[in-house]
């Protein structure tokens, strides 16, 4: 067991008496790279704002803004039992959701671990994986039953194009995923293909974002919910928009459906894909290599600034080049922090986390995790550049909530958050807070009493599957439109 010396008294700040120049004047360049300011903030808002509505547009944008063909508000009374499967960045979960008709339900549920190799392997090893889940699932939850169809809500939480509620046609690979033949191909049909194969009569009734699903889920427990967000692995934003601001779908809607301009439509927005052009976000050069060295430069660039998926490979990338130029480390064996991608968000939250004066915690971390001993004053480095890269998360994050609040004209309310950076990363949801004050000058010092606020969102990938796929099968019933295809 290593000796970690006596710990001071506990200190979220810490002192930077002790810290050398030359490590302080490291500091101050790191927090002129990393600091995203009031100006900024809204200079960035402003654009986002441009950029959403070029989505909605018929030339488009960086941004998809795609359609989903949610176009019902929960009412609170839908009622049923449903299933709901969602394929994750991490893990695969599957749930049977029974809503009770009063803004309620009921879940059950399984999750299992997507093991790396099928993220770069075959479709079809991929999809057949899913099918055993779903197989072991009902095997386990309802044993010695004979399983009859069953309408499944599929929470595919990839950028897509859907032409009907029950499609989805990949745009592209993102969370670390690289699967050959499947961009550009509708995966719905691969999923029932798979399915089939193991004997479960299950067909897709609604194909949905993990995004779309915290939306309406968050929707059916609090009406005031007006937008659905995700702040995980990567990250995303869902709202409705009316007909009538959606000019791409001029010309694809039919005449004897009866849609008003009014009418509204769940937008998928996709915006990890926010500023591809490179035109406001103020990247660092670790920024631009983790671009450069990614399976796709110049894609999902807001996404590869702020989500958890590159939170920690951020940091690592820092420590490598201070380590190069002789900064921190020096005599030390650091190839332990040379393999890409081995730093996670909860790495950063753990440093962040630490209450010590001297962080002995952060010791322990680095000697435990990367076999390095780091000096109390390169941890104070560590800490400060982990807050850094922690807070301009959660600023940037907060430009696009601005941009939706100002797309929609929101003036109250509330916007329903998930994903593990937003419900674990220390500090997160108070910094966004703070970013939005500032962007919309509020007044009030208590994040409670804004007008809008962003809390923690229901289950979307489950719950608001389930509840998609109620709205579609009532929509169904009621021979209303789904989308541009048959069902």
């Amino acid at each position: 067991m290593v000796n970690l010396g006596p710990r001071k008294p506990p200190s979220r700040k810490g002192s930077m008496a002790d810290v050398p120049k030359d490590l302080l004047h490291t500091i101050s360049i790191l927090e002129k790279k990393f600091t995203v300011d009031k100006e900024m903030l809204k200079k960035i808002t402003d654009h986002f704002v441009e950029e959403l509505r070029k989505g909605l547009s018929k030339e488009g944008g960086s941004i998809p803004m795609n359609v989903t063909w949610v176009m019902d508000w929960p009412t609170g009374k839908e009622k049923g039992a449903y299933l709901a499967l969602d394929m994750g960045g991490t893990n695969f979960r599957v749930a049977e959701i029974t809503l009770d008709g009063n803004r309620g339900f009921d879940v059950t549920q399984s999750k299992y671990l997507m093991p790396k190799n099928l993220k770069v392997g075959s479709k079809d090893d991929l999809f057949d994986y899913i099918a055993d889940c779903v197989g072991k699932f009902l095997s386990s939850s309802h044993p010695g039953e004979t399983i009859k169809n069953i309408s499944l809500g599929f929470t595919f939480s990839y950028p897509c194009t859907q032409p009907a509620i029950n499609r989805g046609i990949l745009q592209t690979w993102t969370k670390g995923f690289d699967i050959d033949d499947v961009e550009g191909h509708d995966v719905a049909p691969m999923l029932e293909s798979a399915l089939r194969k193991k004997g479960l009569p299950i067909s897709v009734t609604a194909l949905i974002n993990d995004t779309t699903g915290t939306l309406v889920a968050s929707n059916y427990v609090d009406p005031q919910t007006k937008m659905g967000l995700i702040f995980g692995t990567g990250c995303n934003a869902a709202y409705y928009e009316r007909f009538c601001n959606i000019p791409k779908l001029e010309g694809l809607l039919p005449n004897d459906q009866n849609i008003s301009p009014n009418d509204y439509m769940a937008i998928n927005c996709e915006w990890g894909a926010f500023d591809n052009e490179h035109k406001i976000l103020p990247r660092t050069e670790w920024d631009i290599s983790i671009d450069n060295e990614s399976p796709r430069p110049g894609q999902q660039c807001f996404e590869k600034m702020i989500s958890g998926y590159y939170l920690g490979e951020i940091l690592r990338k820092v420590l490598c080049d201070l380590y190069d130029e002789e900064t921190i480390f020096e005599g030390r064996n650091i190839e332990s922090l040379r393999k890409p991608y081995s730093l996670d968000a909860s790495f950063l939250s753990q440093i962040e986390e630490d209450p010590w004066e001297n962080l002995t915690e952060v010791e322990s971390l680095f000697l435990n995790k990367l076999g390095i001993f780091v000096t109390e004053s390169e941890r104070k480095l560590i800490r400060r550049l982990a807050e850094l890269i922690g807070t301009r998360s959660a600023r940037l994050s907060a430009c696009g909530v601005a941009a939706i609040i100002k797309q929609i004209d929101m003036q109250s309310g509330h916007c329903g958050a998930d994903g593990s950076v937003f419900n674990k990363y220390p500090h997160f949801k108070a910094r966004m807070a703070e970013a939005l004050s500032e962007i919309f000058e509020w007044s009030s010092k208590s994040y409670k009493s804004h007008p809008i606020t962003v809390i923690p969102a229901e289950d979307g990938s489950g719950v608001g599957a389930a509840l998609i796929a109620a709205l579609t099968v009532n929509r169904i019933e009621q021979g209303k439109y789904i989308g541009q295809r048959e069902v």
